[in-house]
């Protein structure tokens, strides 16, 4: 009797190990999914689960004008229009400064968002229209941002075919005041800016071109109104006695 159940014991004991191992060799051969996307069934869907996990959300807004990224996207088109071919307006170039913040903390804060490569080009758009040194300055670093971060977007690629063909900033120099005064009557001279070319670059660094302006003329002092004589008071004619009888 004794013998049988130690028999039934060590029977069960064996068969917990068994069951034991077998449930821990199908833990292990389970895969551990490495993100939420791992197991979407195409990969399409894959992508699109990508791409939704890592988009800003639309109502999320960005930098102190609280812009979202179709607001960021607006003022760039709008501000490459008013540009025109280019420009050194300051009304424009503050009104991107806020885009550009709002720009900047979205990419910080949604590195991998689908829609950034977008905003960078629009971004490039404009800042190659202002004629300014920061400005061309940071066209050429969106521009490297989309050819090294996004290379295979739309518009990353876009850029690496842009900057195959050449890319050159341009900023306009000071301008200095004319040597010599104007003749009185002289007509202005016509504004023609000139282009002058600097050294050549180093190598992974873009072509600079420093538009010399024309020359301002002096500013002559006006003459100062001569005082005009103040006339003198008129005498009033005297009362005439009156005869009595």
């Amino acid at each position: 009797m004794k013998r049988t159940i130690l028999t039934l014991c060590a029977a069960a004991l064996a068969g917990g190990a068994i069951m034991a191992q077998g449930g821990a060799a199908s833990a292990a051969a389970k895969p551990v999914a490495k993100d939420s996307c791992s197991n979407s069934p195409s990969k399409w869907q894959h992508m699109q689960c990508e791409e939704y996990t890592h988009s800003a959300p639309g109502d999320q807004y960005f930098g102190r004008m609280k812009l979202s990224y179709l607001g960021i996207n607006n003022t760039f088109h709008d501000a490459a229009i008013q540009a025109g071919a280019y420009t050194t307006d300051s009304g424009i170039v503050n009104k991107i400064k806020f885009a550009d913040e709002a720009l900047n903390q979205w990419a910080s804060r949604f590195p991998n968002d689908p829609q950034l490569p977008r905003s960078y080009f629009m971004a490039v758009q404009v800042y190659e229209k202002i004629y300014t040194q920061p400005a061309q300055e940071k066209a050429w670093k969106y521009m490297q941002i989309l050819v090294h971060r996004y290379p295979t977007s739309y518009f990353g690629k876009i850029e690496k075919a842009d900057l195959s063909r050449g890319f050159t900033e341009h900023w306009f120099a000071m301008a200095q005041v004319c040597p010599t005064p104007l003749p009185s009557g002289a007509p202005m001279p016509a504004a023609s800016p000139v282009a002058t070319p600097t050294p050549v670059p180093q190598p992974g660094e873009p072509k600079v071109q420093i538009i010399t302006p024309s020359c301002i003329p002096p500013a002559t002092p006006s003459p100062s109104p001569s005082e005009e004589p103040s006339a003198a008071p008129l005498a009033s004619p005297a009362a005439s006695p009156t005869a009595r009888p």
